[in-house]
């Protein structure tokens, strides 16, 4: 998440026609579970659709519960079940750092894990946050990374399982506390090569920035490399309240990070909305379940979007509860999880 305001005027005049006219054909590219051409691929992409995730709030001895809640509201079985970790070492007392924690194996039985990997140290001092520049130059190699990437390896061969995996997200808001744009580029390529180089070939690595337009400078800056990078993720949002600003349609929120991403940075990668959501409305209860009503027409118009994530929390700051706020807006989103196009086969 990110405390940034959205350029709201300017999204609201460009996409204004777009938002209305929608896709010519909402059903085109759904696929049936049956169909062989719909199995993902090595990269975990499903070639006729798009994968539903969340992340779902909950303390590191209950996401199994947590995720279960969230799935029987929805309806379904999530696809995607997003995760946090900072880079501190593991001890018997603290987990925060330890990747594929045993009640994240547990709900990966039967779902993917996006993994977010943070350099930080939550709760720890200044002198225990791990800069970039520590990390390219091999720091936490012995401590950290090379200890979490034979975990991940060893997850791998024994469930032949991937995992998605980002080291920090939304680094565009992150500079110049943790180091420079070229710091972090050196940094993600040392996680990447030192994963490779273990053997934990199980992962597929996804560049997840905030999205707002105001950051383009620094996201070109900041992009490892095509050889780096299997998936772009991004995260937008309607704030609404929460920063002040204009109420923003689903599809003012997507159309134009996605279409800067795509002319910009990558025009064939597949891409995550890692993180989306709405604020309510106080005064108008059923306005965040017609804001829902709107994901499945935009996201099938969304070149490239393979997996679209639910944001099930909180912002901090006053009216920042992005959580799904009532059964109306329940409701909505429900219909959104039952999609066609948002029910691939996982295999």
């Amino acid at each position: 998440m990110t405390s940034a305001t959205a350029t709201c005027a300017i999204l609201i005049a460009v996409l204004a026609l777009r938002d209305a006219s929608g896709p010519s054909d909402p059903a085109d590219g759904a696929g049936g579970a049956g169909d062989p051409a719909c199995r993902p691929t090595a990269l975990l992409e499903p070639p006729c659709g798009a994968w539903f995730g969340a992340f779902v709030p909950h303390d590191k001895s209950d996401l199994a519960d947590k995720v279960e809640e969230y799935e029987e509201r929805a309806g379904r079985t999530l696809d995607i079940v997003y995760t946090y970790h900072d880079m501190s070492a593991v001890t018997e007392t603290r987990l925060e750092g330890q990747l594929l924690t045993e009640q994240e194996q547990q709900v990966g039985e039967d779902r993917m894990l996006l993994l977010s990997w943070e350099s930080k140290w939550w709760g720890g001092t200044r002198a225990q946050q791990p800069t970039w520049k520590e990390i390219a130059a091999g720091g936490l190699d012995e401590s950290v990374i090379d200890v979490q990437a034979r975990r991940v390896k060893e997850y791998g061969e024994r469930t032949g399982k991937k995992v998605f995996l980002s080291f920090d997200l939304e680094m565009d808001t992150r500079t110049p506390d943790n180091g420079t744009p070229a710091d972090y580029v050196r940094a993600y390529r040392h996680v990447h090569d030192r994963f490779r180089a273990l053997g934990a070939d199980n992962v597929v690595w996804t560049w997840v920035i905030t999205g707002y337009l105001n950051h383009t400078d620094l996201f070109e800056r900041m992009y490892p490399g095509d050889d780096y990078v299997d998936w772009i993720g991004y995260n937008q949002y309607n704030y609404y309240l929460c920063h002040k600003t204009e109420w923003l349609s689903f599809a003012q929120t997507q159309y134009a990070s996605h279409d800067w991403i795509r002319a910009h940075i990558s025009d064939d990668k597949p891409l995550m909305l890692s993180e989306f959501g709405s604020a309510s409305d106080p005064e108008r209860p059923g306005r965040q379940a017609d804001w829902y009503a709107q994901v499945p027409r935009v996201l099938k118009d969304l070149d490239g979007v393979k997996a679209a994530l639910q944001w099930n929390y909180r912002d901090p700051g006053p009216h920042c509860d992005l959580a799904v706020a009532n059964d109306r807006a329940w409701d909505s989103l429900r219909k959104v999880a039952a999609d066609p196009y948002l029910n691939q086969p996982r295999a």
